[in-house]
């Protein structure tokens, strides 16, 4: 029974040590950053951004740039303020995500992404599949 218990306490404890290691690793900030604006670059290249939205974004973000600035130029990064850093690209990070789903249709006549042939952006498909080329399908 000794020899269980004891083979039971050792697995646990090796899985109690195991599983904070296997967490999501932590991002250095300037990936960290380089991912925010790539994604907030990407709902603006998809239509899940408007401009209002994307200029609001981009202003919080440079805001932590600017931070992040002024807390290396004390001597480098202290945890609290590493903490503070991830803190606050958390924040943007939910504010991106809810932004861009947040299905405000963007003047466009229905929800959802732009038609793929919709070249004069007027929210509905041309019409492509009759005479491709026919100057007059448009």
């Amino acid at each position: 029974m000794k020899k269980i218990l004891i083979g039971l306490l050792a697995a646990s404890s090796l899985t109690a040590v195991a599983l904070p290691a296997m967490a999501a690793p932590w991002v250095n900030i300037n990936q960290r950053q380089a991912q925010l604006d790539r994604r907030i670059d990407m709902g603006v290249r998809q239509g899940d951004l408007t401009r209002r939205e994307a200029i609001n974004l981009r202003a919080e973000f440079q805001t932590i740039v600017r931070l992040e600035m002024r807390y290396r130029r004390t001597g480098g990064l202290q945890r609290w303020e590493m903490r503070d850093l991830d803190r606050r690209m958390d924040v943007l990070s939910r504010k991106i995500r809810y932004e861009r789903h947040d299905r405000d249709d963007r003047g466009r006549p229905y929800p959802g992404p732009r038609p793929a042939y919709d070249t004069d952006r007027d929210g509905h498909p041309d019409r492509v599949d009759r005479f491709p080329r026919d100057p007059r399908r448009w």
